[in-house]
C-alpha cells in the first residue's frame, strides 16, 4: 500500500508551518520531500513530518539551521554535545536578562524613591550595559553570582557621581587589562603575606616597596579623585564585612596581622611623602 503524500501546500498546513519555509529547507538541503510529481511538484509523507518536527524542535532550542543539518544527517551522535553546547549559552543569555530586569528593578526603585533622580537612574543603566558589554570575558575571571555582589557592594559604596566617573573610565577596559591588574595585585599580596611571613618591618625598605606598590596601583584606578578613594575605601569596608562565603574576592582577603603590618606600612609611607 502506497504511503500517503501530501502537496507543499498541505504538508504545510498539517505540519503547522509556510510553504515558503518548506521550500527554503528543500533549497538548502534541510529537508528535501519523499518524492516529486511528474511535473516536478514537492510531495511530502508524514516520514517527512517526523523530520519536520525535529528540525522544528532543535531550532526551538536555538540551534543554527547549519548545526541541525550537521546533527540530523551528517554526525547526529553528535546532539548530546552540541545540545550540551546550546544549555551553557541559554543559560549566559539568561544571566544577562537577568542583569537587565535586575537594572530595569533598581531604576524602578530610584524612580519611586528619589522622584525622578535621572542622574542616579542613568548611571544604574550605564553601569548594567558596561557589565553586560563586557560579560564575556569578565566570566572567565568571576561568576555570575560574584559580578552580582560586587554591583552591589559598588550600590551601596560609590557616590552617583564617583559610580559615573569609574563607568566613564572603564568604557575601554579589555580583558589584557584585566589581566594585567589581576597579575599585579597578586604580586601584592603575595609579597604581603611574604613579609608577614619573615617577621620584616614594615618600615623597612621591603615593607615601604610594598606600601609604594600598592599606592600607585590604587592611584591607577582613583586617578587621585577624593570622590572615588573615598568610594574605593568604603567599598572595601563593605566586602569585608560580608560573610566569607560571599565575598567576590575573597581571593584578596588578609590576616589580621598581614592587614596590621600593610595599614603600618602606607601610613609611613604616605608620612614619608609629604
Amino acid at each position: 500500500m502506497d504511503r500517503q503524500h501530501y502537496t507543499t501546500s498541505q504538508f504545510a498546513q498539517k505540519a503547522a508551518v509556510t510553504a515558503r519555509t518548506l521550500r527554503f529547507y528543500d533549497k538548502v538541503g534541510l529537508l528535501s520531500p519523499s518524492k516529486h510529481t511528474e511535473a516536478g511538484h514537492r510531495l511530502y509523507s508524514d516520514e517527512d513530518l517526523w523530520g519536520l518536527q525535529q528540525i522544528l524542535a532543535l531550532k526551538f532550542l536555538g540551534l543554527s539551521l547549519e548545526e541541525i543539518k550537521v546533527c540530523l544527517q551528517t554526525n547526529p551522535e553528535r546532539l548530546p554535545e552540541t545540545l550540551a553546547t546550546q544549555k551553557a549559552m541559554m543559560c549566559e543569555k539568561r544571566s544577562q536578562l537577568d542583569a537587565v530586569l535586575q537594572a530595569i528593578e533598581k531604576a524602578e526603585v530610584l524612580l519611586r524613591n528619589s522622584q525622578g533622580d535621572w542622574q542616579a537612574i542613568i548611571i544604574n543603566v550605564i553601569q548594567a550595559m558596561h557589565m553586560e558589554q563586557n560579560k564575556e570575558w569578565v566570566n572567565k575571571y568571576l561568576t555570575v553570582e560574584q559580578q552580582q555582589k560586587m554591583a552591589e557592594v559598588s550600590q551601596k559604596s560609590y557616590s552617583p557621581e564617583a559610580a559615573q566617573k569609574i563607568a566613564e573610565w572603564g568604557k575601554n577596559w579589555t580583558e589584557e587589562d584585566q589581566k594585567r591588574a589581576n597579575q599585579q595585585w597578586s604580586a601584592v599580596f603575595a609579597e604581603l603575606r611574604r613579609l608577614v611571613a619573615e617577621g620584616k618591618d614594615p618600615t623597612g625598605a621591603e615593607g615601604q616597596a610594598l606600601a609604594k606598590q600598592q599606592s600607585e596601583l590604587i592611584g591607577q584606578f582613583t586617578r587621585g579623585d577624593a570622590d572615588v578613594t573615598a568610594g574605593l575605601k568604603q567599598w572595601w569596608k563593605n566586602h569585608d564585612e560580608l560573610p566569607a562565603q560571599e565575598k567576590p574576592l575573597s581571593m584578596y582577603s588578609y590576616s589580621k596581622e598581614e592587614e596590621a603590618f600593610l595599614q603600618q606600612a602606607l601610613a609611613h609611607y604616605k608620612q614619608s611623602q609629604s
